[in-house]
């Protein structure tokens, strides 16, 4: 998906706006009444909403795939970043002012038949095996300068499973490319 830089102006001001209502308690702005919001943001797509306050993760929050508009999925993973991420607790008003927010919109995913061809860094990777499941996005392994099989890992050991589960045949690895744009850059 290419997004223009006002669409993306647009959904990080979505994103913050949305963070900001649901942290003070009050509706969440109407999107078509307060945005204009062109075909593009009315394409389905997963995505995901990463809030950072001084550089360090405060909740990250996404849906794999949509069956709503981009700028309504933008606006419930901004929600569910803030309030519901379980790894923290939820935003505080006094927080709102120091919060950065990055959104990554996701292709569909693919299923990976040769795990050669996972491209850290350009790829996100989804794992699944049973009932666990885990993903990481692409820019996960580059923050932190994962080779291959150090991201094929930290992905099983965020669904809950052992570090070596991808080479289970029972296992199921998914790849997907996100687009992805934060607030600093646009300014």
């Amino acid at each position: 998906m290419i997004l223009s830089s006002e669409e993306k102006k647009i959904l990080l001001d979505i994103a913050r706006q949305s963070i900001i209502s649901s942290v003070k308690g009050v509706p969440v702005p109407d999107l078509e009444e307060n945005y204009s919001i062109s075909p593009t943001l009315e394409m389905k797509a997963g995505a995901f909403v990463t809030i950072e306050i001084d550089q360090r993760l405060r909740g990250c929050v996404g849906f794999i795939q949509s069956n709503e508009p981009l700028a309504e999925t933008v606006s419930k993973a901004a929600v569910s970043a803030a309030l519901h991420d379980n790894r923290f607790n939820p935003l505080t008003v006094g927080e709102l002012g120091n919060i950065e927010i990055e959104i990554s919109v996701l292709s569909p995913m693919k299923k990976v038949k040769d795990v050669e061809s996972i491209i850290p860094g350009q790829h996100g990777l989804l794992i699944e095996s049973g009932f666990h499941h885990g993903l990481l996005l692409p820019q996960v392994a580059t923050e932190y300068r994962w080779d291959r099989k150090t991201f094929l890992e930290q992905t099983c050991v965020k669904a809950g499973l052992p570090k070596d589960a991808w080479k289970r045949p029972e296992t199921i690895i998914y790849s997907f490319t996100a687009l992805v744009f934060n607030e600093e850059e646009l300014n």
